[in-house]
């Protein structure tokens, strides 16, 4: 059994995504509300997880994993301790973005998407945190900041790695 980013075992995935299937068995067009409790539960959607949900909702694998890869706003592997997340949209791009990930990938070496080897920060794109009037935009875990500039998003960083 491979562990999980937070060290569960295959075993207690699979029990996680019974659980939370088991809460949603009735919904109709399950899978979205299924994978979205799945990952604020584990932080990212394992792949153990597919098969389980598959089973679930009788879908076929391939059903489930194309959900998962599809949608950018699952995780296929597991997400830093922090993780922030940049307004890509074009209010946001018009008044900087380009530049925080330009940023983020010259002084730290990462790019959207990367997870810093120590865990400590994952950073994303994403296209739309509704927050256009304070572009440029970033998210980090559940708090929405606007007017970021590089040397706010350096202090962000930096706190996140220090933590």
């Amino acid at each position: 059994m491979s562990p999980t980013a937070t060290g569960e075992t295959s075993m207690t995935v699979e029990a996680v995504v019974r659980g939370i299937a088991a809460d949603h068995r009735t919904d109709r067009g399950a899978l979205l509300p299924i994978l979205h409790a799945v990952q604020e539960t584990l932080g990212w959607v394992p792949p153990e997880a597919i098969p389980v949900l598959a089973d679930e909702l009788n879908l076929s694998r391939a059903d489930v994993h194309g959900v998962v890869t599809f949608y950018h706003d699952f995780r296929s592997k597991p997400a830093g301790r922090t993780v922030v997340r940049v307004c890509r949209a074009e209010a946001c791009q018009s008044v900087g973005a380009g530049r925080l990930v330009d940023h983020v990938k010259d002084k730290y070496g990462l790019s959207m998407g990367d997870t810093r080897y120590d865990d400590s920060v994952t950073v994303e794109q994403v296209f739309c945190l509704g927050n256009c009037a304070l572009g440029p935009a970033v998210q980090v875990d559940d708090k929405l900041l606007g007017r970021v500039d590089e040397d706010r998003l350096s202090a962000i960083m930096d706190k996140a790695i220090s933590r």
